[in-house]
Parts: C-alpha cells; structure tokens; sequence
C-alpha cells in the first residue's frame, strides 16, 4: 500500500473533520493511505461519535471561552483541542483484518517519530473490561494500546470504519488544556489526572513540521521506502462540502 503525508494550516472543528472524511472517500477509491497532520484555528470540544453529549456541557460556558464543539466520525470520548498536534490516518481496510491491525502499526509509527523527537513512549496494558463511552474525557485514563509516557497518556487514537476504508484519530498534547473540561459540564466532575505532553517532556513545544517529518522517516523506514508528501493542489481537489454539511449541523454535535 502506497503512503503519503500531509499536513494542513489550522482550520475550525467542521472543516477539519470535514477534510478527515473525505480523505477517507479517497482511501475507500484510490486505495492510498493519507497520514495527515494538522492544527485547529481556534479552541474545539471534540465529541467522539457514540458519545453522550447532550445537556452535559454548559453552552453560556462554551460561548464565553470561545469554545466551538463538533462531533467525530471516530469513536473514544471528549477531548479539548486546542494546544497540541492532531493526526489522522485514511486507508483502506481490508475486509479479514481486524481493528487492531491498523492501529498497532500506527501507534508503532508514532513510537517510532516521538523517539526521533526525544520522547520515550510505551503502550498501555489493556484493561480488565472495555469502558463504555461515558462523559469522562479522553485523557482521564488511557485504553489499552494507547501512548503513554511513565504510566500518563501522550497520544489518545480512536479509529472508525465504513465500506472499506477507515479513518483513525489521535491527538498529541503539547500543553495540558484537559483538565479544563470539568469545568465546561454541568454536573460536577471530578479533576482528571494530569496527562504527559511533549511540552513537560521535550522542555519544549515541538512545531507540527516536526511531527510531520519526523513521521514521515518512520512510514519510510517502516511501511513505505517511496512515502511522500501530498501536495496542497492534490488536497484542495477533495470536495468537502457534502461532509462540512455534517459536521456544521448541531443535529449531528447533538444527537444524542
């Protein structure tokens, strides 16, 4: 299977998850896996897609943070995005390989470039039972095969498939803005633990550009010898606007 990579400017929640799913269409067509990395324009509670989300969170708080929220196509739970690195994985799948397949070879991938960046990761043990998925953020714990660094999330990846194709997301913090979220419910919640970022790690906030090289030598060396990157012409020929439709519509942020 052939890789590229590509990273974007920062755009808001629906554009974003917008460019997301239509790489996947791509995938699903051309049979390409796209590794992309990318930022957000402004603050964004991300909903993961079986999430319940509605009468949770405060809308007057949203508002007065400036705060935007879109719901995922992926699964997992809610997350802050606003100062850290976000990838997404676009490929096909193949009818006989399970899940899992595909999500270790990525977590392997980003073992393999936070290493280049001076961040010695490892993986989570899986848990006794899976965790539905409840109002407690992403980084309150990290699932079994997730990032973490001395026992504390990095990296937080949930993965959807559809008709062939799958779309993985993972966010990787920078700075700890999660614990910010109990904050934005309107249920008491409690404090969750503090999440390891590459900020308290590196001494440091990495560039994106970094990620993306830095990711770019671990698919060379790991998955494809000829990977290279997705040009900004390539990118703007996806049509986005049937799933900006989606994710702008506040029936789909709060389904359920």
């Amino acid at each position: 299977m052939r890789w590229r990579l590509l990273q974007t400017p920062p755009l808001d929640g629906p554009a974003n998850m917008a460019l997301d799913h239509a790489l996947m269409a791509r995938a699903r067509q051309g049979g390409e896996a796209v590794l992309r990395v990318y930022e957000w324009s402004a603050p964004v509670l991300s909903l993961g897609r079986n999430q319940r989300a509605r009468g949770i969170y405060i809308d007057e708080e949203l508002i007065r943070r400036g705060i935007a929220a879109v719901r995922r196509p992926t699964g997992g739970r809610a997350l802050l995005h606003h100062r850290e690195i976000t990838y997404s994985l676009t490929a096909p799948a193949n009818a006989g390989e399970s899940l899992g397949v595909m999500y270790r070879r990525m977590n392997d991938l980003l073992l393999q470039a936070l290493s280049a960046l001076g961040v010695q990761g490892g993986l989570a043990r899986p848990a006794s039972r899976s965790r539905p998925p409840t109002a407690m953020p992403c980084f309150a714990e990290p699932s079994g095969g997730e990032i973490v660094v001395d026992g504390r999330k990095l990296v937080g990846s949930a993965q959807w498939r559809d008709a062939g194709a799958l779309l993985q997301h993972g966010s990787i913090l920078v700075e700890n803005d999660q614990g910010l979220l109990p904050q934005l419910m309107r249920e008491p919640a409690t404090m969750p633990p503090r999440p390891a970022t590459l900020r308290e790690i590196l001494g440091r906030a990495p560039q994106a550009s970094e990620m993306v090289n830095a990711l770019l030598n671990a698919v060379r060396r790991a998955a494809d010898p000829g990977a290279t990157s997705m040009g900004s012409d390539e990118c703007a020929a996806l049509d986005t606007s049937p799933f900006l439709a989606i994710y702008r519509d506040p029936q789909w942020t709060w389904r359920r």
